[in-house]
This record gives C-alpha cells, sequence and structure tokens, in this order.
C-alpha cells in the first residue's frame, strides 16, 4: 500500500535510479542531492544546458526570468517554472511539470506532469506522475516537537530516522485548495483530497478523504 512500487509509475520519472533498492518512498529523500550532482554532469547537453552550479535546465523549459534557482536541480523538458517560483535546491523537476507563482521547493521530487501551480510549498516529499496540488496547498514537513517523523498506516508504525518528511503522494494524486499534508502523510495513488482538509496519515489508492475527516472510495462519492 505504502512501497514505491504500490504509490509511482518509475518510468516516469528521469530519477527512476534514485529510488533503486528501496522500499519506502521517504528513503530517498536523503539522497537526492547527491544523485542531482551525479546525474547533472551526465546529461546530453544538447538537451540540457547547465545554468550556475549544480543546475541542469532542459532547453526547451519555461523559465521566468524572476524565479529564483539554487542547486542542486534538474529541470526536465517541457517544465514551466512561472513568475517569482522560489527553488531552494534539491530538486528534481519531471518532464511537463509546473511549478507556479510563489510555489516554493525544497528537497523533492516532482515526478513528470505534476503540477504545484499556485503558492504551494514542497519540501522533503515526492510527488508522482500527473500529481495535482490545488492553490494554497502545502507539504508540512517537520513536526511540531521536531521529534522523528513516523508514518502511521492501518496501526503499523514506520520509523523514517528523519526530522523531515513531508508528502508522500502517488500517482494521480489530487490535492484540494488550501489543505495541509502532515509530516509523513501518504496519498495513495489516484488518491483525493478536499480543499482545507488536514491530512494526517494515509489515503488509500482510489480513495477520497472528505472534509469531515472520512475516507471513502471514490465510486462511492
Amino acid at each position: 500500500m505504502i512501497e514505491i512500487k504500490d504509490l509511482f509509475d518509475l518510468s516516469h520519472t528521469i530519477a527512476a535510479k534514485l529510488f533503486e533498492g528501496k522500499t519506502y518512498p521517504w528513503e530517498v529523500l536523503g539522497g537526492i542531492e547527491a544523485f542531482i550532482r551525479e546525474l547533472g554532469p551526465s546529461l546530453d547537453p544538447a538537451v540540457f544546458e547547465q545554468r550556475g552550479q549544480d543546475i541542469w535546465i532542459a532547453r526547451d523549459a519555461a523559465v521566468a526570468p524572476t524565479a529564483s534557482l539554487t542547486g542542486p536541480l534538474i529541470v526536465d523538458t517541457g517544465a514551466e517554472i512561472r513568475h517569482c517560483a522560489f527553488i531552494r535546491g534539491s530538486a528534481i523537476v519531471g518532464k511537463g511539470a509546473v511549478v507556479g507563482n510563489s510555489t516554493e521547493l525544497k528537497n523533492c521530487v516532482l515526478f513528470d506532469g505534476v503540477q504545484v501551480p499556485h503558492y504551494n510549498y514542497i519540501g522533503d516529499s515526492v510527488l508522482g506522475h500527473k500529481a495535482h496540488f490545488g492553490a494554497g496547498s502545502i507539504t508540512s514537513n517537520v513536526k511540531g516537537d521536531k521529534t522523528m517523523v513516523v508514518v502511521k498506516v492501518d496501526g503499523q508504525r514506520y520509523e523514517t530516522g528523519r526530522k523531515k518528511v513531508g508528502a508522500l503522494a502517488g500517482d494521480f494524486a489530487e490535492i484540494g485548495c488550501n489543505a495541509v499534508l502532515n509530516p509523513g502523510t501518504i496519498i495513495g495513488r489516484g488518491g483525493r483530497v478536499y480543499p482545507l482538509c488536514n491530512v494526517r496519515g494515509f489515503v488509500p489508492a482510489g480513495h477520497l478523504l472528505k472534509g469531515d475527516g472520512t475516507c471513502v472510495p471514490q465510486k462511492d462519492t
């Protein structure tokens, strides 16, 4: 339910090798920075242009002049980085992905086709193929008491060993406007979250988390 193979189609990311040999998606978070530094120099210079230290941008990507880009960073082909986007480093932006105005990225992998187009914060997170975050929806990546993040699913605890874990959102996840995904939240493939939800724990694949906290199969909504 929460393993990498359950959440993500690795054919839809330039970072597929980052996930090799790992079981749970939070296990990749500590290796994003080094992976980018290793992969970047091997990218085809006819396709990718190096712009500054440890920053590789696809030549056909659209990057607004007002965007702030800090490496290590890879922006794949056809992606769009819009006005005043803030990328703080250790980020991979997939093919055709959209990083919108005032959206902030830090230590994350965005698979191909991801959309975080308006006022989003994505930190220490992995967003699967064509996941979409509505305006103002964010990933909270640090607990209030600063203790290690524990993922909880069906009464079982998974120790991440990390103080910072945001959200792991599977392929085609849909997050409503102004929702908050608390540290260690997992959204299954095709899972949906209503606007304004305060999300903790696990939303199973194909389920909808409603505003009253109930989680139901989408066919029943």
